[in-house]
């Protein structure tokens, strides 16, 4: 996800969702910023497939309307997409690279590409299939597999669980936070803004903070030190006239009115 926001400026989030909805793009016209938006899961490689899925929607500007229609249909842009993913999950070149000229034929060797570029089952069968590797039947069977069936198999449950830990952690837009975080520095913005942006208790954020020697920064407000106020003249000339005017006025102004 760092990878994908320092190469691209692109904003990636890791949300809570609901179980059938894995990822979606988001572009503000008028600002031109983009946010990829993915679900938390306890299934990394899908986890993976879905923001390389979502970053060739960025690059090929696959920008829609709201009213454009069924979102979930498998129209040319989310073939498109997905082709993308795997291409840069998976590529044909490193594949290559990676196995040599050997003859694949024991699942062990689809857990070994499975675990060295993190993509599931299924995106590796076909990727070895298109490489030349393995033939289609033995590309149907291997696309029916799981990674934890994998990793259990052949010694790697823990790396797995590990993975499985991190992409079921929400996550801020790495961008967006810096910049609450500037704010809260320089004293516009609460500690509140920022555990509510993490998703975390008011106190864990304020910790992290304080930890990292991060505190709002106190500015004294100028025109309100009294020392800076400029000397006024007060005239109280006629305050003075009036407190020593005689007390009878009163009394004969009262008079004066009885007799008219």
């Amino acid at each position: 996800m760092a990878v994908i926001e320092q190469a691209t400026g692109v904003d990636v989030a890791v949300l809570d969702a609901g179980p059938d909805e894995h990822g979606l793009t988001m572009r503000d016209r008028r600002r031109g910023a983009v946010f990829i938006g993915v679900a938390r899961t306890r299934k990394p490689m899908r986890q993976r497939s879905t923001l390389a899925h979502e970053l060739g929607h960025v690059l090929f500007g696959d920008w829609a309307d709201n009213n454009a229609g069924n979102w979930s249909s498998r129209n040319p842009a989310e073939i498109r997409a997905d082709a993308f993913a795997r291409h840069l999950l998976i590529p044909i070149e490193g594949l290559r690279e990676f196995l040599g000229n050997q003859t694949l034929r024991a699942q062990s060797s689809l857990s070994a590409i499975v675990q060295r570029f993190l993509v599931s089952p299924k995106i590796a069968a076909i990727a070895l299939h298109q490489a030349g590797y393995i033939d289609a039947p033995t590309k149907q069977d291997w696309m029916a597999l799981t990674t934890p069936l994998l990793a259990a198999r052949f010694g790697w449950t823990d790396q797995y669980r590990a993975l499985q830990a991190d992409s079921n952690q929400q996550r801020a837009p790495q961008q967006l936070l810096a910049r609450a975080i500037r704010g809260y520095a320089e004293g516009a913005l609460s500690a509140q803004a920022i555990a509510t942006l993490r998703g975390i208790p008011l106190e864990a954020a304020k910790a992290d903070l304080s930890e990292a020697g991060v505190v709002p920064t106190e500015r004294p407000i100028a025109w309100a030190d009294p020392t800076e106020l400029p000397d006024v003249e007060v005239d109280l000339a006629a305050l003075d006239a009036d407190l020593n005017a005689p007390d009878d006025v009163d009394e004969q102004t009262e008079a004066e009115r009885q007799a008219e």
